[in-house]
């Protein structure tokens, strides 16, 4: 009841995509085989997320360090959408901590999950106090916390590790916040969220016509015949 507007959304998303979402429309993992817990990943000496960039670069041909900002930008993306969505749809976010989020590879790159969500809404919220809930005064800011707890250790671990600029990945985020709202409204919706989150996705985008560009690359068009992507930076 809580989340039913985004997983019918999440689920109508996964029925146009062919069955291949890289978030479970329903958030909670399954039964299935195959997860690894995200905190795992960002633990010394991180094989496991060495492992993931290596299939990337093997799978594109690229660089280690292109190969982590393309990881990123999928990882990044499944695991923003939700938030991004259930503050469009109904100003209801969930939020999926490091130490109960999952993830597995998939046909959609990676898929995600949480063993466990938990969804911030504000005090005038209908459900608010309701279990699974968190009350906020502010749900930007509760994004904002949730960003530096869920996905800084990631942006870091793979910065450190490969050498690609956190600004770079941080650009990443800020997209997959804008791209999903963009087919709920206009870009100024998306530009007001990421404005009210701030640091570190604030500023990282701006209007182009009817849209946004980057104002980072995600590094997709350095790899060998790739034509930049249409919010890219040196389009």
């Amino acid at each position: 009841m809580l989340l039913d507007a985004l997983s019918d959304h999440l689920e109508g998303l996964a029925a146009e995509r062919g069955g291949v979402l890289g978030v479970l429309p329903g958030l909670v993992a399954d039964d299935s085989p195959g997860w690894i817990p995200a905190a795992a990943l960002v633990r010394e000496p991180y094989e496991g997320l060495l492992a993931l960039v290596d299939e990337t670069a093997g799978r594109w041909s690229a660089p280690r360090h292109v190969a982590a900002a393309l990881l990123w930008k999928t990882y990044g993306y499944w695991h923003t959408m939700p938030m991004a969505l259930g503050w469009g749809l109904g100003r209801r976010v969930p939020l999926m901590r490091l130490e109960d989020t999952l993830v597995r590879p998939s046909a959609a790159g990676v898929t995600v999950a949480a063993s466990r969500v938990t969804v911030a809404v504000l005090p005038g919220d209908p459900l608010a106090e309701a279990e699974g809930t968190v009350v906020v005064p502010d749900l930007a800011a509760a994004i904002g916390e949730a960003l530096l707890e869920s996905q800084y250790p990631f942006v870091r671990a793979l910065s450190t590790l490969t050498k690609v600029g956190e600004r770079t990945l941080w650009g990443s985020t800020a997209e997959a916040f804008a791209h999903p709202l963009l087919t709920l409204g206009s870009y100024a919706e998306a530009a007001r969220l990421l404005d009210e989150i701030g640091p570190p996705v604030a500023g990282l985008l701006v209007p182009d016509g009817d849209g946004y560009r980057r104002r980072t690359c995600c590094l997709w068009v350095t790899l060998p015949d790739a034509d930049p992507c249409s919010t890219c930076c040196v389009r």
